[in-house]
């Protein structure tokens, strides 16, 4: 027999059920405790986002390409 923190036996069958409310039940009261971003903050995080993996992307884009001539010249293509 499992026994939960207060101490009550539970059979296996209403272990699982009860833990899986249990797990519901604590999901809701923590996404009720979350401090949710204003939409001015949330566009404001997305454009810094989106703007940094652009310019990653393209840092990354010229490094590759600079490589690809280094490699072409070292292989004679």
């Amino acid at each position: 027999m499992v026994k939960q923190r207060i101490g009550k036996e539970m059979t296996p069958n209403s272990t699982r059920s009860s833990l899986s409310f249990k797990f519901i039940g604590d999901t809701i009261n923590e996404l009720r405790r979350v401090t949710w971003p204003s939409r001015q903050e949330a566009v404001r995080l997305t454009i810094m986002v989106l703007t940094v993996a652009i310019i990653v992307g393209i840092f990354l884009g010229i490094v590759d390409a600079i490589f690809s001539t280094i490699t072409g010249w070292i292989m004679g293509t």
